[in-house]
């Protein structure tokens, strides 16, 4: 059986993700390094490379090279340095964030792919990830304030509790909003103001709110 050149394919991803837009190098560069074969189900490995959102289990998705790559990017404008993830999924946004601030800080609410993520950031060297179980919702209050805060699902309405754990200088919450149609979101906090602004549709998995699985 022929082993699978994932480097090579890390390669033809980047210039794909060039090609439709993507022109923040450091994003560029984490992305065809970071091993997203290592992110979801063997067999699926063969499709790590693909521009597409894939299955991870518990009706959850490791969300689209592009789409990872965009919301990094926006959130990247701030230069940020502590990092609140909500939806920790398979680890992957995660992970690229790691490699591009200084401390990233994520929430998951199912706590199989807490476990599963926990493990694969071992596995892979990451030393400034700090993981919780918990409601994506409620955010990470003793840890705030933080200076980006990125939301891997898609919520109804944005939470207050996001915008409260906002830098006021400046922090920036990076959400898509919606049900039925959604759009990713740019929320900018200075003050006690709050500045928005849409960065087109998209498509993701509900953020649940409540009861942790």
């Amino acid at each position: 059986m022929r082993a699978i050149n994932h480097q090579g394919m890390a390669k033809r991803l980047v210039q794909r993700l060039k090609e439709l837009g993507i022109n923040n190098e450091a994003v560029l560069e984490v992305i065809q390094r970071t091993p997203r074969q290592e992110f979801m189900p063997e067999s699926l490995a063969h499709q790590a490379y693909e521009n597409t959102a894939l299955p991870i289990g518990n009706g959850q998705t490791i969300s689209q090279p592009l789409i990872v790559a965009k919301m990094t990017s926006l959130l990247l404008e701030s230069a940020p340095k502590r990092v609140l993830e909500i939806g920790t999924g398979s680890g992957y946004q995660t992970a690229v964030l790691a490699a591009l601030v200084e401390q990233v800080f994520s929430v998951e609410r199912i706590i199989q792919l807490q476990y599963q993520a926990q493990r694969r950031m071992k596995r892979l060297d990451f030393h400034n990830i700090a993981m919780r179980h918990g409601d994506g919702w409620q955010g990470w209050p003793s840890k705030a304030p933080f200076d980006g805060i990125i939301v891997t699902a898609a919520a109804a309405r944005i939470p207050d509790a996001l915008l409260e754990q906002l830098n006021p200088n400046g922090g920036r919450l990076i959400i898509p909003v919606g049900e039925q149609q959604q759009e990713l979101l740019v929320v900018e906090r200075q003050g006690e103001e709050f500045m928005q602004r849409s960065e087109g549709a998209v498509r993701f998995v509900p953020l649940v709110q409540g009861d942790l699985a």
